[in-house]
């Protein structure tokens, strides 16, 4: 197998990752700093990326701040970088300024199944068992019997308790089914805090797994509060053989070394980007291969079947709170059914494919894929960032 370090990678440039509005944009990212041996806060301003470290030493803590946006815009820095540069060094190298994700002490979670559409791909996984081979029959089965009862419906209401009671009738009752259509929604915790990777570094899928995909998904970005302060991209990668053998593997199955990648900046909510604005993001996906290889597909939040607030309240409130606020995944209506080399196998990743998800008012998170047991090993966990921000003299 082709070593990771020897892949080709993208050339990211400021012009391909940037929101196209991001002369009108608060935008938060964070910089490894080889002088300080750890992560910077910086504002995206153009083509120059500032320094904010000093006045906001975790984008957590930026977060809390009722000014946020107004410091990101308007806040002197020490110091700045060229974004090419960041985008354009080696990621994982420590001697070198590069971007990381732009998030740090938040929990990092996960809402599954929260589009009707791709949540018949998630029955599909259950009763193939994890076995591609088998997705074609079971897809044409439960598409038969479920047809489009689920447009549009409303988890939690009458409607989809009389549905749930038509599908237990046809012995098509699924977990997977209960979260998408159900009162509750499925939410998880995705990957350990300090974990996730950003744009330009590579993402990875678990050395074991033959049928997997990228999921294109917002992520919204919380503050203690419950307040959503930003939003951004993530790629929540599935590995659909590992759940589709349990949903108690859920965990091994979303998370692994680099399986989880948010970028490539925050945008933070203001007058210009609010709420609505993130109810209606479109969100693209490519994949290029190797081989020459091209997937294209999407997701819209303006189909999502539960609404953002929705998704936020079930995971913080009473019954949980988040000191250092909490990013959320919010799902994805992506479920590549393309078949990519046998016959009614479907998609699933090979090594070397560079995955781009993008959105206009959000910018592109590029990733190259690479066996989890290859990517940077993880290293710098909070006890780093303590010490690293303690030496600068920031805390």
């Amino acid at each position: 197998m082709e070593s990771a370090a020897a892949r080709p990678r993208p050339v990211l440039t400021a012009g391909s990752v940037l929101p196209e509005d991001a002369d009108r944009a608060a935008l938060v990212a964070r910089v490894h700093d080889p002088e300080g041996d750890g992560p910077c806060v910086a504002a995206v301003r153009g083509e120059r990326v500032v320094d904010l470290t000093a006045l906001a030493p975790t984008v957590s803590g930026l977060m809390e701040r009722d000014d946020a946006a107004t410091v990101v815009r308007e806040a002197d820095g020490k110091r700045a970088w060229r974004l090419d540069d960041l985008l354009q060094a080696p990621p994982g190298r420590r001697d070198v300024p590069h971007l990381l994700a732009p998030v740090d002490l938040q929990v990092i979670k996960a809402a599954g199944v929260t589009f009707a559409r791709s949540l018949l791909e998630r029955v599909v996984e259950e009763r193939a068992g994890g076995d591609p081979a088998q997705a074609a029959r079971v897809r044409a089965r439960v598409g038969q019997v479920v047809g489009g009862r689920l447009d549009g419906i409303r988890p939690g209401s009458p409607e989809a308790a009389r549905v749930k009671e038509l599908l237990v009738s046809e012995g098509l009752w699924s977990q997977y089914l209960e979260v998408g259509i159900g009162p509750d929604p499925e939410v998880f915790t995705k990957a350990p805090v300090l974990s996730a990777v950003g744009t330009g570094a590579d993402i990875g899928v678990l050395g074991a797994s033959a049928w997997n995909n990228p999921e294109p998904e917002a992520v919204l970005v919380v503050d203690s509060r419950g307040r959503v302060r930003g939003a951004t991209l993530g790629n929540d990668v599935n590995l659909r053989d590992v759940e589709g053998r349990s949903a108690l593997l859920l965990s091994r199955a979303k998370d692994n070394n680099a399986s989880c990648a948010i970028g490539p900046f925050v945008r933070v909510l203001d007058e210009d980007f609010g709420l609505d604005a993130v109810r209606g993001l479109d969100i693209d996906l490519r994949v290029d291969g190797a081989d020459g290889y091209v997937l294209r597909g999407g997701s819209s939040l303006r189909e999502i079947s539960r609404d953002v607030l929705d998704l936020v309240a079930a995971t913080h409130g009473a019954h949980h709170q988040y000191p250092d606020g909490f990013v959320l995944f919010t799902g994805t209506l992506f479920a590549p059914t393309e078949d990519r080399k046998a016959p009614g196998e479907g998609f699933t990743h090979e090594y070397g494919d560079v995955v781009r998800i993008s959105s206009p008012r959000l910018g592109a998170l590029v990733n190259t894929v690479v066996p989890s047991e290859e990517a940077a090993p993880w290293t710098f966990g909070v006890g780093a960032l303590m010490r690293s921000l303690a030496r600068r003299g920031v805390l």
